[in-house]
């Protein structure tokens, strides 16, 4: 072999690989190039003259090219001499010349592939060029756009419903466009569409819209002629000079140029453009792509398409209003056949046509005629997209529509058929057709008929499919029975903050990384990120996989562990998928899953913990402030379940508060509340603070009671929950965390009380008794503070139980007071820091009288006014970081002008920061006014440490500093310091009370909680007998080993019976604050409207209605069209089909254009020319005999009794007349696709009794050929 043609073998075995698909095969742009002219040129052909013959007059040969466009063997041929021209001889395929990357340069720079093919190319060969060579995806459905060629005017409310119906069918489906690809008539709206497309920014992707044009017909093709390619082809939109010729649409992807080998001829690429959409559409790789034909205006080309396309099978769409062809199919399509008369489209094509309608013959009138009722006898092929004022849909609900009625009638099989509907629906999101048209009483769906589509709703994220199938009959249940599918679900979540977390904890790489590569997602790692989201506090969602690699032996016995502890719960479906959404923050999934969810209380609240951890942690500010609306959304929805419990039943819902929920790692509900900050759900009920006494006694009885505790034997107390002992009565009465805070406030102000006479009366050198005992009971403080940070009854870890010590106020105003006492105390006992130590107890003591604002927690009204303090506090921090900008800069200032050299640090101190900030006050100074300065309150050389020193004195001992300036100095500096920012700081303590006070009640509920939660696990004994049960509690945990005592006040854990029953009870309470919720939404929507009413009566608008009806009917009488057209416009298109054939009887099959087996076609007999009492002049007509007639056949000529066919003669049938079959179910004349004028098919029935002992098999024969006889006679 050659040197060249190894290498062209070589090329062509790189461009067979670069086709397909490789992970590890990258090639240059230059070779990609190179490997594509390779194979187009092994595959692709074009066709060329090869005999030139003179077309009359001038150098044009009769294939409508110039002789200069021919080679030299075809000018002067030496195989056809003496031949005339013949475009089946005399043209020839040759390789093409024209393939490439087309640019139509402007603005944007409009890019294309375009190829030059014959109209011989094998479709699969073009379907390998689009997919393989030039990288199109498959397409979901191919929409053959096709109608008038010239230029047409389209309404701009059509064309604008046009163009974005279109582009949305292509965007959401990924179809293919396919146009005749010139920038003219259809295909320029086509093009125009795509624009408008590629010009939103909103929107994302291209679409494909393939042109397949005539070749012969472009103007400027030369532009595109290149032996080996054009890398890019700069084509020239010239469509002033293009004559009879087209120019192509820039607004095309791709172009297929069909090329015959002629010049000028249009339609040539018809067939090909068929072969190529019936190929693609057929089951060539087991999935059937549908493809739907959309028709705007068009002649009778337009109507051949549309005729052949319903044969074949493919639904059309005709735009009423469009023009031409289009408009008549319209105007007769609610028509019964019977009233679809020659007359009647020889009316509206005159009407919609024009000038155009004279030249056409009465022959076509009559085959169009024929055409357009077989068009409209296949209604189930045809939709009309019909614009009027009162409806919106945009066409792509039309093209559903139109695919939807032809699955129906198609050949799948029933299953198939609805499932390919509802495949359909959700692709194009249109849930309201899908539950008119889809789930109907027809279809019988099963469940797990449904989970590809459910799992195709989710991903996709069409929630209003989502609830449809739920409410046809998908069991969650089953549908995530298998955890891999719940794995894909996580693998298919969009981009968001949670997909990154858990791609991160999977495999340390980015979402989109783990797509590519194609790895799955264990719940493990689920579990994982849900658990730092949630807290610590909680236990593994999901238990380990057992696919997991156990790298970690020790996480895996800590898991095992787990499992062992806690029962083996089963996981709830609802559940699953609403952490599903939830975490990708999709409110519409989110809410229909938390329907679905059987703990939905916890589930809120979890939800609400796990958006806002999300919140903080993310970056996309957006995103976080949608996270929180979710967050106080489903806070809203927990705090509506509680309270319908509430007031259905007090009991419940305090138990149901407090069980521990196996669904969200065995917390609850209250403390996944206090985690997610929830102050609106943290509402404690009052009977934990009031233990086992009555919620319904008094305070001041209670307070008596403490005092003289006799009083609880005789009834002074209202009602005990139930009958109790003495001993019983007197210790529910001091363990009650009510009293036990009622004793701990006294006891505080007696140790105040004591502090105070200490420090005032009896801060001796050696300790009193009194100082004594408040050392003691300071001591006992410290214990409780001890005991306080390790009673971790939830299981936090010494770790978190530490932070969320230090993280409230008041205990670290504990820990600071504590400190200040012991280092007090310690300087105390030394001589030489005595006095030291008892001004840090002073100091001391304030801290502990701040900390005595902790009792108005308790309090609705003072409880919040402390946060307000605390709030305020905050602020006046920031207030003082400004102001001392103000204070330095005029104390210096003064200072220095004032004062000449001062040395003395205590004064400089006060002359520069104490004396600025008391003149905030109002103590203004006197050393900057000589009127009021006086030499006795100061010192000439600082030699008096009790005095200032005096200003820059003259010779005459008076003061020489500029008083002009120093006053206005004073001036500026009160104007800014007094004026403006204390009504600053003013403004700020306003918005902070206003802020506050907005939220009273939450705060009061949050800080009421945390009280409560303190006092219930506090010891009974107030300080310093508290010290008492510390060593009882010291003594039961370290020395007797016995394990703490659990409170149920907080955290429950019910048996599972009992857990069933309130998780049902739950549910029931749900759905009724559900129904709540919306009637209250349709009760607002009631009143806006009754509101619209008020302000435009209903009268009035009937009156206005009643007028335009009248209007509209005086113009339609005024044109002389009556009620009884409309009607029958308004009814369906099946109605008629119905009255039609039940009404005319007429043969079908037996008139239709192709005669079977043969090339021949029948003359077009319309419906009403069927009878052969009509008279018609028959033109052209054909007879046809599939075998040589016998000659005493000829006389024998008979009428076929069901009417006219369109072809005279025997046919393909074996005699003239009846020829009679046998069948059992039918009897009479046939429509058979078979018959002609003069032969036709008749069926017999035969009801035959056979008996077992007859001889059967001997006389059927005899039988049907007696019947036969008696039949002809």
């Amino acid at each position: 072999m050659s040197e060249a043609g190894l290498e062209s073998r070589l090329v062509h075995t790189l461009a067979v690989n670069t086709a397909r698909p490789s992970k590890h095969l990258f090639l240059s742009p230059s070779f990609q190039r190179l490997a594509l002219a390779s194979w187009i040129k092994e595959n692709i052909c074009k066709k060329e003259c090869c005999f030139f013959e003179k077309d009359g007059s001038g150098d044009v040969c009769k294939c409508g090219y110039a002789k200069t466009d021919h080679t030299d063997e075809a000018i002067k041929p030496e195989d056809f001499t003496g031949e005339s021209w013949n475009i089946h001889r005399h043209v020839r395929e040759a390789p093409t010349d024209a393939f490439g990357d087309i640019s139509f340069g402007g603005l944007g720079q409009k890019t294309g592939k375009y190829a030059r093919v014959s109209t011989d190319t094998s479709p699969e060969i073009l379907y390998q060029l689009l997919t393989e060579q030039w990288k199109l995806s498959p397409p979901n459905l191919l929409i053959s756009v096709t109608g008038g060629a010239k230029n047409f005017y389209l309404k701009s409310h059509l064309k604008n419903m046009f163009h974005r119906g279109l582009i949305k069918v292509a965007q959401t489906t990924g179809a293919w466009i396919i146009t005749g690809g010139t920038h003219a008539g259809v295909m320029k709206h086509v093009g125009q569409a795509v624009r408008d497309y590629a010009m939103s920014s909103s929107m994302q992707g291209k679409i494909v819209t393939i042109g397949v044009a005539t070749w012969g017909i472009i103007h400027n093709r030369k532009a595109l002629v290149h032996p080996e390619g054009c890398f890019p082809a700069h084509y020239l939109m010239d469509t002033g000079n293009q004559g009879q010729l087209s120019t192509l649409d820039s607004n095309h992807t791709h172009f297929l140029l069909v090329d015959d080998g002629t010049h000028g001829h249009y339609g040539v690429e018809i067939k090909l453009r068929s072969c190529l959409e019936m190929w693609i559409t057929r089951k060539w790789t087991g999935v059937t792509i549908p493809v739907v034909c959309v028709v705007l205006d068009g002649g009778p080309g337009t109507l051949n398409t549309i005729y052949n396309a319903m044969l074949h099978g493919t639904p059309c769409v005709i735009l009423e209003g469009s023009g031409r062809i289009a408009d008549v199919i319209a105007h007769v399509s609610g028509l019964p056949l019977i009233r679809v008369t020659i007359a009647l489209i020889q009316q509206l094509m005159k009407k919609f046509f024009g000038q155009e309608y004279e030249q056409f013959s009465d022959g076509k009138i009559i085959e169009w005629t024929k055409k357009i009722q077989d068009i409209i006898r296949m209604s189930h092929l045809l939709t009309v997209f019909r614009v009027s004022e009162d409806y919106h849909g945009d066409l792509d609900v039309a093209i559903l529509q139109a695919l939807l009625k032809a699955s129906r009638s198609s050949e799948f099989l029933e299953v198939e058929c609805w499932n390919r509907q509802l495949e359909l629906a959700i692709t194009w999101n249109r849930v309201d057709i899908a539950e008119t048209e889809i789930f109907t009483e027809e279809s019988q769906w099963k469940s797990s008929d449904l989970h590809w589509a459910m799992f195709s709703a989710l991903a996709g994220n069409k929630p209003q499919f989502v609830s449809l199938l739920l409410e046809n009959g998908v069991s969650l249940r089953d549908f995530l029975q298998e955890e891999e599918t719940l794995c894909e679900l996580y693998t298919q979540l969009p981009s968001c903050f949670f997909l990154r977390k858990l791609a991160k904890q999977a495999f340390g790489i980015r979402p989109r990384a783990c797509r590519e590569q194609g790895e799955k997602i264990s719940l493990t790692y689920v579990s994982d990120v849900v658990r730092h989201l949630l807290g610590k506090f909680t236990q593994p969602l999901y238990p380990p996989s057992t696919t997991t690699d156990q790298l970690n032996m020790s996480m895996d016995e800590t898991s095992l562990s787990l499992r062992e502890d806690s029962p083996e719960t089963q996981r709830d479906p609802g559940t699953d998928l609403f952490l599903w959404a939830v975490v990708q923050n999709n409110k519409e999934l989110a809410e229909i899953a938390w329907e679905q969810c059987r703990d939905c209380m916890s589930a809120a609240l979890a939800a609400s913990k796990i958006l806002k951890k999300m919140a903080r942690e993310g970056s996309d500010a957006d995103d976080a402030e949608e996270m929180r609306e979710l967050a106080n959304h489903y806070e809203k929805h927990a705090i509506g379940v509680f309270t319908e419990c509430h007031n259905s039943d007090e009991s419940r819902a305090k138990k149901l508060l407090v069980r521990m929920s196996h669904l969200w790692g065995r917390t609850t509900c209250l403390r996944l509340a206090l985690e997610a900050d929830d102050k609106n759900v943290i509402a404690l009920l009052t009977q934990i603070w009031c233990g086992k006494l009555s919620v319904e006694n008094p305070v001041w009885r209670v307070l008596i009671c403490m005092v003289f505790f006799p009083l609880i034997f005789t009834g002074f107390l209202l009602k005990p929950m139930k009958p109790l002992g003495c001993w019983s009565r007197l210790m529910y009465l001091y363990t009650s965390p009510q009293v036990k805070f009622y004793w701990n406030i006294v006891f505080y102000f007696a140790f105040l009380f004591l502090f105070a006479v200490v420090l005032m009366i009896d801060f001796q050198s050696m300790p009193s008794a009194g100082e004594l005992l408040l050392y003691i009971w300071l001591l006992s403080l410290v214990c409780e503070e001890i005991r306080q940070l390790f009673h971790d009854p939830d299981g936090f870890g010494f770790r978190k139980k530490a932070k969320m010590y230090i993280n409230e106020f008041w205990n670290i105003l504990d820990v600071l007071s504590i400190v200040l006492f012991l280092i007090g105390l310690a300087f105390r006992l030394t001589t030489e820091l005595f006095y030291l130590g008892k001004i840090i107890l002073c100091i001391d003591f304030v801290v502990f009288c701040l900390r005595l604002m902790a009792i108005f927690t308790i309090s609705r009204t003072l409880g919040p006014k402390i946060i307000i303090v605390r709030k305020m506090m905050m602020d006046m921090f920031f207030f003082m970081f400004l102001l001392s900008i103000w204070v330095v800069a005029y104390g210096v200032a003064k200072q220095g002008i004032l004062i000449h050299n001062e040395n003395r640090l205590d004064w400089i101190i006060r002359g520069v920061l104490y004396e600025p900030y008391l003149i905030i006050f109002g103590q203004f100074p006197k050393n900057i006014d000589n009127t009021e300065f006086d030499m006795n309150s100061c010192s000439v050389n600082a030699t008096d440490p009790l005095k200032p020193k005096c200003p820059v004195l003259n010779e005459n001992q008076s003061p020489v500093f500029p008083e002009w300036l120093t006053i206005i100095m004073l001036c500026v500096y009160l104007l800014f310091a007094n004026i403006l920012l204390l009504n600053l700081l003013i403004a700020i303590f306003n918005f902070t009370f206003e802020e506050v006070q907005d939220n009273t009640d939450k705060i009061w509920k949050f800080q009421r909680y945390e009280l409560i939660k303190e006092y219930h696990s506090r010891p009974a004994a107030p300080p310093p007998f508290i010290i008492l049960s510390h060593i009882y509690l010291f003594i039961r945990s370290m020395v007797l080993r016995r394990p703490p005592k659990i409170y149920k006040e907080f955290k429950n854990e019910l048996n599972p019976t009992e857990d069933e029953e309130l998780l049902t009870w739950e549910s029931l309470m749900k759905d009724r604050y559900l129904v709540s919720a919306r009637q209250e939404q349709s009760q607002s929507t009631e009143r806006r409207i009754l509101d619209t009413l008020i302000h435009f009566p209903l009268s009035h608008q009937v009156s206005q209605s009643t007028k335009a009806l009248q209007w509209i009917m005086d113009s339609l009488k005024s044109q002389g069209l009556p009620s009884k057209d409309t009607q029958s416009r308004n009814e369906t298109p099946d109605s008629f089909r119905n009255t039609s054939e039940k009404g005319s009887g007429f043969h079908v099959y037996s008139r239709q254009f192709s005669y079977p087996n043969s090339k021949l076609t029948r003359f077009p007999v319309p419906e009403e020319k069927v009878p052969w009492e009509v008279l018609i002049i028959y033109l052209n007509i054909i007879k046809y005999y599939f075998f040589p007639p016998q000659s005493h056949q000829l006389p024998l000529l008979r009428k076929n009794p069901g009417g006219r066919t369109g072809i005279s003669g025997r046919g393909a049938l074996s005699r003239l007349g009846p020829n009679l079959s046998v069948e059992l179910v039918f009897e009479g004349y046939v429509d058979d696709c078979r018959n002609t004028d003069n032969a036709w098919v008749e069926m017999t029935v035969l009801n035959i009794h056979l008996d077992r002992k007859s001889q059967v098999m001997v006389d059927i024969n005899n039988t049907v050929t007696s019947s036969v006889l008696q039949r002809e006679e």
